[in-house]
């Protein structure tokens, strides 16, 4: 079954550990460097490749160098990378990420192209014929806030395509744009601080009530170390984190989305498939970047045993 994965593409260069930013032009010698394909719906891409999933992912990126490079990464993957439309005005969104030693992840951004992209990207059909559709950072692609894209959607979902929805920011003026996708969304899946910032509720509980009344059916809320929680018209349930030492927290929420979805991919209830997402991120913060320790999904499945 295809997953098209649909917004944010971003190239993430992490380094680990950094304890500070040297002064002057003062060299500190790191354990590892890693170049990833990183962002809501690239990240993403490559966890659900990596699981065993058939992967179109479609944004819009830079025809620069940093963009050949994404490319070159998500294609050895498996991701097919051809929905990837080329900007020569702007540059390719990336991140320089200095891992502290205990996993946190203060980054340098630049948005780039991700904030050009448009409807007119979807391939005519793409939508419609895929399994599930995730949109990946629809308040950073802010050109799909659109009735054309929202009528692409419903169309695909009367098809039966399962649409998936994670945000990539945490800031309340964009996250509100994206509010305005959730009546075309099955299963919603932000962190902690998004639920918080699209509905007022401190209280995750409360959050996941209130975006539930906005359209999904299905609302999960990550809490990172705290695990996440699953709501539904049927009630709330909570799933612990597994016990894993943690190395960096990158891309820990695209591979809870990929496990998640690869779980109801495989007939899977939201319940069950959440415990999916939950190994994929556990697998994941064991390694350095956003694809890290993910060599299949058995090895992911394990973890739950």
């Amino acid at each position: 079954m295809t997953v098209v994965t649909l917004g944010a593409h971003i190239l993430d260069v992490l380094a680990r550990p950094v304890e500070g930013i040297p002064d002057g032009q003062d060299t500190v010698v790191v354990e590892q460097i890693r170049a990833t394909a990183a962002g809501a719906a690239a990240g993403t891409a490559v966890a659900l490749a990596r699981l065993g999933n058939d992967v179109i992912s479609v944004g819009a990126i830079g025809d620069d160098d940093l963009g050949d490079l994404l490319v070159t990464i998500m294609t050895r993957n498996g991701v097919d990378a051809t929905g990837l439309v080329r900007r020569t005005a702007d540059q390719t969104s990336a991140s320089i990420l200095p891992i502290r030693p205990d996993g946190g992840r203060p980054s340098f951004h630049v948005p780039g192209a991700n904030l050009t992209l448009t409807a007119g990207a979807v391939g005519p059909g793409l939508l419609g014929a895929a399994g599930f559709v995730h949109l990946g950072g629809p308040d950073v692609t802010f050109g799909l806030n659109d009735p054309a894209f929202f009528e692409m959607l419903g169309a695909a979902r009367g098809n039966g395509t399962v649409v998936t929805m994670d945000p990539l920011s945490n800031l309340p003026d964009l996250l509100a744009g994206a509010a305005a996708f959730l009546p075309y969304v099955d299963h919603f899946l932000p962190n902690e601080e998004q639920a918080a910032a699209m509905t007022g509720e401190q209280d995750p509980e409360k959050a996941a009530a209130a975006l539930l009344g906005q359209g999904p059916s299905t609302v999960v809320v990550t809490l990172g170390a705290d695990g996440s929680l699953v709501a539904t018209a049927g009630g709330v349930h909570r799933l612990p984190a597994l016990p894993v030492g943690v190395v960096d927290t990158t891309g820990c929420g695209d591979a809870y989305c990929a496990g998640f979805i690869t779980g109801l991919a495989h007939g899977k209830d939201v319940l069950e498939a959440a415990r999916w997402g939950t190994a994929a991120a556990a697998t994941v913060a064991q390694g350095l970047g956003s694809d890290a320790c993910l060599t299949g999904l058995d090895a992911v499945l394990a973890l739950l045993d």
